[in-house]
């Protein structure tokens, strides 16, 4: 039997329900917030990420699934989305439309690492993308998107954290006080930690090696380097927030793992594990060959998110029962059975009938397997009549209806 590749997975059922509310929740709200939803290309040019992502993370270095084509072209399949919306944005022209630009995605990324629980190789996630605003309202609108999601959701012991890592010049001057701090640490910094040191410092703040951590305590603060901009910016987000009432931690540990991000960084958390994180990325557009152009976003993983959900018993009150199950008897019946299911479904009922020839016996079972709310029985006497008793699966009760009225009494207003 050939079974599904490492690291991926197949949704189906229960779990198939939960996602379905959860897309329906996200389309909902970036309706309200006039965010429109975009559908980038699955494998972009290697050089998009390379540029974008940043070749000292570990998405670049490790975690890529990269070929070449036919045409001796490196391409990589997306193992994110921001990369390939900046993309899009400059190569559509988006900044002549009025600013600013906002979208969203929901869709497969593919990351070649150790498959863990809620992360595998081939994961979905659901992001935004703002562009076009400088100030940090840009920041508190997408992080607004992302606390209303959460809380519509009902989603308990989430704890937003923020943080601030500079323009490219406070972080620059950050780098190297907290290289010198690292250095006196080197002897008890993890293996990966030290290959960092001198390309991108900054990861070894949020290393989940328990020796790393404990040093990491102490370390300098980020917020301390800030130039006098930078430091308005983070205030000017902290005070739209609280003007908001959404309540947040100053964590100068959030750095997140991707090279482009400027200024604001921030995390939805529930018990030490990452919901949704994302940031500003003032410089991405312009990486790209567009104009120097704002940006701000962040990611949402729907598999861990559906994982916590589970965990805290939120269920959704989905149902996919047919509304009404109608049963046959006879040749006559069978046809005028799918005559009927069909006009039922024209008009937006959720109707079922027998396909398999069963047996009455068998087709009320099968009624009653899959929770239909009504079902009649169509034979030579209900034909001849034009009518048939309708009954109430919950109840038992029953009433003698028409058939020529059985579409009106289902049909959507």
């Amino acid at each position: 039997m050939i079974q599904a590749p490492k690291g991926t997975r197949d949704v189906y059922g229960e779990e198939m329900k939960m996602w379905r509310h959860i897309e329906d929740k996200i389309r909902a709200l970036t309706d309200v917030y006039g965010v429109s939803e975009i559908r980038i290309p699955i494998f972009e040019h290697t050089e998009l990420f390379l540029r974008g992502v940043g070749d000292t993370t570990d998405i670049v270095q490790k975690e890529m699934y990269t070929f070449e084509d036919k045409g001796g072209r490196s391409l990589t399949l997306r193992p994110e989305q921001t990369a390939g919306t900046a993309r899009f944005y400059v190569e559509r022209g988006m900044h002549n439309q009025p600013q600013p630009t906002k979208l969203f995605y929901i869709g497969p990324n593919f990351r070649y690492e150790q498959p863990q629980a809620g992360r595998y190789r081939q994961h979905y996630q659901f992001g935004v993308e703002f562009f076009g605003a400088s100030g940090p309202a840009l920041e508190a609108e997408a992080i607004s998107l992302g606390w209303e999601l959460l809380n519509s959701l009902g989603a308990k012991d989430i704890h937003l954290h923020i943080n601030s890592i500079g323009c490219p010049d406070c972080r620059n001057a950050y780098h190297e006080t907290l290289k010198a701090f690292l250095n006196e640490k080197m002897d008890n910094l993890c293996g990966l930690c030290r290959q960092r040191l001198d390309r991108n410092p900054l990861r070894a703040l949020d290393c989940k090696n328990p020796s790393c951590k404990e040093i990491m305590k102490s370390a300098p603060s980020v917020l301390d380097s800030l130039d006098e901009e930078c430091r308005a910016h983070f205030e000017g987000l902290k005070d739209i927030l609280t003007r908001l009432g959404i309540p947040f931690i100053e964590d100068a540990k959030v750095v997140r793992g991707l090279d482009y991000y400027t200024r604001t960084v921030f995390e939805f958390i529930n018990d030490g594990t990452t919901v949704i994180g994302g940031g500003r990325y003032d410089g991405l557009i312009s990486q790209f060959g567009g104009a120097a152009t704002p940006g701000v976003g962040f990611g949402m993983g729907i598999e861990r998110l559906v994982r916590l959900l589970e965990a805290q018993n939120i269920t959704p009150k989905i149902t996919n029962a047919p509304e009404i199950f109608i049963g046959n008897m006879g040749a006559d019946g069978f046809v005028k059975a799918q005559e009927l299911t069909y006009a039922l479904r024209k008009a937006g009922v959720h109707a079922e009938s027998d396909l398999l020839n069963r047996s009455v016996k068998a087709q009320m079972k099968y009624a009653d397997k899959i929770k239909a709310q009504y079902t009649i029985i169509l034979g030579e006497t209900e034909l001849q009549e034009n009518s048939a008793n309708l009954k109430n699966m919950q109840t038992g009760e029953q009433e003698n209806i028409s058939l020529d009225n059985l579409i009106a009494k289902f049909a959507k207003a």
